[in-house]
């Protein structure tokens, strides 16, 4: 009979009608009147999603009501189509199942601190406004690639930035793309031009940008605020400083600290990494926080009146607090050595007579700037202050550096007299030099590439050689005199050759290197320049007798040539000496070696931490030494002795921490360490000078310690401590969801043979792609077309360890995240995504299936909170089973994996099942009802407690800064205003002061509403993504007593009670899971916390085959060597004569697949494989 045709006036809430959306039934949830002839209908569509139309009286006559049995789904689809669309629908939002995705999906191997940081710390703040401070070489950039690549794979993640220094930002693409294959391209000038005028960062979703390049650019300021991110990382976040200029609270920014202002108001997700986010100054140090929430730190900070804390907002970790897994130090011991040694008669003399020069010139270059000309009184001072650190590297590199200085400045002499009679010298020649400072020099190595690093020692060798104080040409020949002497005693010093400096290297490599046998030891020497560089290149080759034994890395040297030396180094044994200049002193791991020896000291206490950071680092097993080699009785080497000492003495020898608040430009009476060596080197000679500097060292040392003491006093919750066992338990219970290898493979061998391409297995765990397809060749380009699909891959693999194995070429490894995987799963979506709707019927074949058939659910549930944002703070998929009685059983774990297809002699059974009244009724309301009462509402009560305590606590921090200074600005009102009426006028006036008091006001009450909209949270309408009617096997059979052994309950339970002993025996504590536990049957954990994954399978005696799910077989082939087949053999007896074995790597064996049905094993085999419990 035809349905009876819809009206306006009969449509109603809980109709089910064709027509309101295209392809599906959809249910009405309200009608709104709008007028005669026209209504608007919301309602919801068989997925769940809400939507809302306009119907008019034309528009209703398209409109067909369907019953229940009509919109039930008509579970017709191929089953095995049904599995590849659940799978590629569960592992494109795999870190919503894996609570690790990022971990399996990456070639890293976390730590405890690490895995804190980003799964404790990081993913559960959104938004992310998070300091990560932990010390140099915890593996910050680690546990950033992580936080980052969890979002990707959550969907979260569609545009990313990294800010970092200029020569840092090649490292952080490479890792990236290395380590997590995410595809981050490096920002450049080119891209500007290619833009065309559009916004260059609007093109590019994923970059990585040199903090200098873009803070110091008004153009690409404007253009990056016009543009937002989902995540901002900057790396060295500490050079984003500002500071208070006066007391009225005015603030001085750097061009850096006005880029981290742009960002935390850009990205959604802001995350600051620093080793020293603490340089002493509390209010400095506040100014800095305030890029994560400006409210929290507001005013300069004054003690007493102000206590904010910054818990929830940073992470800090000292080397001495990180541990391994296993409890033990990550870090070893380092300890340093000051070697001092007396110049030889020849040097001194070359000492004293190069310093005379530069105490001289010194003095006229101070009264050039005097006068007026600041470039070129800059210029002659660095050319100076270079030639001195010249002198105390080496001979030859002052030899050089004078007989340079000398030609150029006669060839200068030579074209000032053809071009003028004038007997003063004439100025364009000057100006043309670059302007340089100590303080570029201390710089160069941080913010540049190779290339421009190259550029600047080009420059600098320019101007050390040209810039000169001589103002005219008499005084410019008396100057090319006087290094005429100078070379004449730098050469006899060369062939006296009876170099102090080298000697004691010598003695060092004698005894560290030469004098040992064994396992071939590597040092690492840190020179300043590269004359001395190539000086000891020549005399270490001839020490140790081959050419090979040392490699080199300067600033010159290119970025690939960087990273196949330091290859060379860590891998070839003949190589034991690596010498460089700082520029290995950033971004590089060389771990392979535990000595280094400063042979020139830089004049920046922070150097030295950061190349001994470059031994002393995770990975690092070996005691690490370092030898600092300091001239006695030389004006900077009795500064540097004096420093070291009063270092070891307070007990805290190479402190990192405290290195790098004595490297802080104002650390010494607020002076520098470089302007103390050069007042030394000036005016050292004279007792009182050298009696005034080692009691500001003293005192910069002692201030410096009681900084770090009150840092930690102030800041106590910025110390973390490490909850090892917390950390542990996490890891083992996130392990069983864990999606790679085994999953992965399962689905991606079949979908992709699916669509075209051709794969073959190779080597154990590994395989050949002959042939991509076009279709997902281009699927991924338009994804992302910076992570390409190749057409073929020589080998790929879904293990880790297989990717590089010894002897084979290496592998790709397709894991969440790799562009493959992710067009395969998006075109697997695009071509059987209707068959979730559609619905499937899957055979229930275990020994432990329901008496009853069952309805499958994959339900899709999300948890949002209020902002303006609408963050998704909770998303997840639950598995419900609706029973005929009413019961549902909610599962977090897809059970679909455990069933098989029917088989054709089972068809008219099935059908049968499928026909029946319960079968073809709509079920989607109580199982709404039951995946929110079961699966959403605990995380919904678990997440409203987790923020409600970290809002509340932000809440009353804000509260208390931001009253302190309403209070504090409307006393200043007062104040003033009682001055002006007396006719004093300041600098602030008594109105400016009220008006800053109120918008205060304003700014604390619009920043409590966002604090409540926070803690609001939604509850999104779950959505309904497939169903499948589930049959159990025993149903299907006449007799209804399947295949597999009489008095199956009875076998199963006397073959898991068997199992249960066998693992209390061993003093491991087993637990059996529930009756329909997807994958394995008993948890057991060691003494170690060590957890093993037990499949028990019992067997009357003479059983010939069991059965094994492509669930079963998957999660074995995951879980590796934590998962163990159980054979028991129950006997007819008694169970004292029931016999067990544990087969190790039961299922390597077979192909993965999620389409495969049931393995029907030979129980013989197994068990000749198998062993006694252990």
């Amino acid at each position: 009979m035809a349905a009876p045709q819809l009206t306006l006036a009969v449509l109603r809430a809980g109709q089910h009608l064709r027509g309101l959306v295209p392809g599906q039934a959809a249910t009405v949830v309200a009608v709104d009147p709008i007028e005669t002839g026209l209504v608007e209908v919301f309602y919801r569509d068989e997925v769940g999603h809400s939507g809302s139309r306009l119907v008019s009286d034309a528009d209703v006559a398209g409109l067909v009501e369907v019953s229940d049995e009509d919109a039930a789904p008509a579970f017709d689809a191929d089953p095995d189509d049904f599995k590849l669309a659940a799978e590629a629908l569960r592992i494109k939002y795999a870190a919503l199942y894996d609570p690790m995705a990022a971990v399996n999906s990456s070639d890293v191997d976390p730590l405890p601190h690490q895995i804190r940081a980003v799964y404790e710390e990081m993913l559960p703040r959104i938004p992310l406004r998070f300091l990560l401070a932990d010390d140099p070489g915890a593996g910050k950039t680690i546990m950033a690639g992580l936080y980052i690549k969890e979002l990707v794979l959550r969907s979260d993640c569609e545009r990313a930035v990294i800010v970092a220094p200029g020569g840092l930002v090649e490292q952080w693409r490479e890792e990236l793309a290395t380590k997590f294959d995410l595809r981050f391209e490096v920002f450049n000038r080119q891209m500007v031009d290619d833009a065309q005028g559009r916004n260059v960062f609007a093109e590019h979703d994923y970059l990585i940008v040199r903090m200098d390049q873009v803070s110091r650019s008004e153009e690409l300021m404007e253009q990056l605020g016009d543009v937002t991110w989902e995540v901002a990382v900057v790396d060295e976040a500490h050079r984003m400083s500002a500071h208070y200029s006066s007391w009225a609270g005015e603030v001085t920014e750097t061009k850096r600290f006005q880029l981290g202002r742009l960002l935390s108001e850009t990205a959604h997700n802001y995350l600051l990494m620093t080793a020293t986010p603490h340089a002493g100054k509390e209010e400095d140090f506040q100014l800095f926080m305030s890029l994560l929430d400006r409210d929290r730190f507001e005013g300069k900070f004054r003690e007493g009146v102000h206590r904010t804390d910054t818990t929830g907002l940073m992470r800090r970790m000292i080397k001495e607090d990180l541990l391994t897994f296993e409890g033990k130090p990550l870090f070893p011991e380092r300890r340093a050595y000051t070697i001092t040694y007396e110049l030889s008669p020849a040097e001194r003399d070359l000492y004293e007579q190069v310093t005379d020069y530069v105490r001289t010139e010194m003095g006229r270059a101070e009264r050039i700037s005097q006068a007026g000309d600041r470039k070129r009184g800059n210029n002659v001072g660095f050319a100076l202050t270079v030639l001195q650190r010249r002198l105390a590297s080496s001979p030859e590199a002052i030899l050089r550096s004078l007989e340079r200085r000398q030609a150029r400045l006669e060839a200068r002499l030579r074209e000032v007299r053809r071009a003028a009679d004038d007997t003063y010298l004439v100025s364009p020649f000057e100006t043309s030099l670059p302007e340089l400072s100590a303080e570029d020099f201390e710089d160069a190595d941080e913010e540049t590439t190779w290339e421009e690093r190259a550029a600047f020692e080009a420059r600098v060798d320019e101007v050390v050689d040209l810039a000169t104080a001589a103002q005219t040409i008499d005084e410019l020949w008396a100057e090319i005199v006087i290094l005429e002497d100078l070379i004449a005693t730098a050469r006899r010093v060369r062939l006296l050759d009876d170099d102090k400096k080298w000697a004691e290297l010598r003695t060092i490599l004698d005894e560290q290197l030469l004098a040992r046998g064994g396992v071939p030891r590597k040092i690492i020497i840190f020179t300043e320049h590269r004359d001395t560089l190539e000086y000891l290149r020549a005399r270490i080759t001839t020490q140790l007798g081959r050419a090979d034994a040392v490699v080199t890395i300067h600033g010159g040297t290119r970025r690939e040539d960087r990273k196949a030396a330091c290859e060379q180094f860590s891998h070839d044994p003949n190589a034991v000496v690596l010498l460089a200049t700082d520029a290995a002193g950033e971004g590089l791991n060389l771990h392979r070696a535990h000595l280094m020896v400063d042979y020139d000291l830089p004049w920046n206490p922070n150097r030295i931490e950061q190349r001994f950071g470059r031994i002393h680092r995770i990975g690092q097993r070996e005691v690490c030494h370092l030898w600092n080699l300091v001239a006695s009785g030389t004006r900077e080497g009795d500064v540097f002795t004096r420093l070291l000492s009063k270092i070891d003495q307070m007990s805290v020898a190479y402190n990192g921490n405290l290195f790098n608040v004595l490297g802080d430009s104002n650390a010494f009476q607020e002076r520098s360490l470089r302007d103390l060596l050069i007042e030394a080197i000036r005016y050292g000679d004279q007792p009182q000078v050298k009696t005034k500097l080692d009691r500001i060292i003293d005192a910069g040392v002692s201030t410096g310690l009681s900084e770090m003491m009150h840092e930690r006093a102030l800041h106590p919750e910025m110390f973390n401590s490490l909850d090892l066992e917390a950390v542990r338990s996490r890891i083992e219970l996130a392990r069983e969801r864990r999606l790679q290898p085994g999953y992965i493979a399962a689905f991606l061998l079949p979908a992709f043979e699916r669509l075209g391409g051709r794969i073959r297995r190779r080597e154990a765990g590994r395989w050949e792609i002959t042939r991509v397809p076009d279709r997902l060749v281009e699927a991924a380009r338009r994804a992302n077309r910076w992570a390409p699909v190749a057409d073929a891959y020589e080998r790929v693999t879904f293990h880790l360890d297989r990717t590089r194995p010894d002897g084979l070429a290496p592998a790709t490894l397709i894991a969440p995240g790799h562009p493959l995987l992710n067009a395969v799963i998006e075109a697997t979506i695009a071509d059987l995504g209707d068959t979730l709707a559609s619905g499937t019927v899957l055979v229930d074949r275990r020994d432990t299936q329901a008496g009853t058939p069952m309805l499958l659910y994959t339900v899709e549930q999300r948890i949002h909170n209020v902002t303006e944002h609408a963050d998704t703070v909770s998303h997840h998929f639950d598995y419900p089973l609706l029973a005929p009685d009413g019961t549902v059983t909610v599962s977090p774990v897809p059970p679909y994996l455990d069933y098989d297809r029917p088989l054709p002699a089972e068809r008219e059974a099935v059908e049968r099942i499928a026909a029946d009244q319960w079968v073809r009724q709509r079920h989607d309301k109580t199982v709404r009802v039951r995946a929110y009462r079961d699966g959403l509402q605990p995380r919904l009560d678990e997440v409203q407690a987790r923020l409600g305590a970290e809002t509340e606590r932000t809440r009353a921090q804000v509260s208390q800064r931001l009253l302190a200074e309403i209070n504090h600005w409307e006393a200043e009102y007062t104040r003033l205003d009682a001055l002006e009426r007396s006719g004093t006028f300041g600098r602030v006036k008594a109105e400016t002061a009220r008006a800053r008091a109120g918008q205060l006001e304003e700014r604390l009450a619009h920043r409590l509403r966002e604090l409540d909209q926070a803690t609001r949270l939604v509850a999104v309408p779950p959505l309904l993504r497939g169903t499948a009617l589930v049959v159990p096997s025993n149903s299907l059979t006449p007799e209804g007593a399947g295949t597999y052994g009489r008095d199956t309950e009875l076998v199963e339970r006397r073959a898991v009670e068997a199992v249960l002993a066998a693992e209390r025996a061993l003093g491991r504590v087993p637990e059996e899971m529930p009756r329909n536990n997807p994958g394995y049957d008993i948890r057991s954990t060691g003494r170690d916390g060590f957890i093993r994954y037990v499949e028990v399978k019992g067997r009357i005696a003479g059983a010939e085959t069991f059965t094994a799910t492509t669930n079963e077989v998957t999660f074995a082939q995951t879980q590796g060597m934590r998962h163990r087949l159980a054979l028991v053999e129950v006997s007819s007896d008694e169970p004292d004569n029931d016999r067990l074995r544990y087969v190790s790597d039961a299922f390597a064996h077979l192909d993965p697949s999620v389409t495969t049905r049931s393995y029907n094993e030979d129980w013989g085999d197994y068990w000749n494989r198998g062993v006694p419990p252990r």
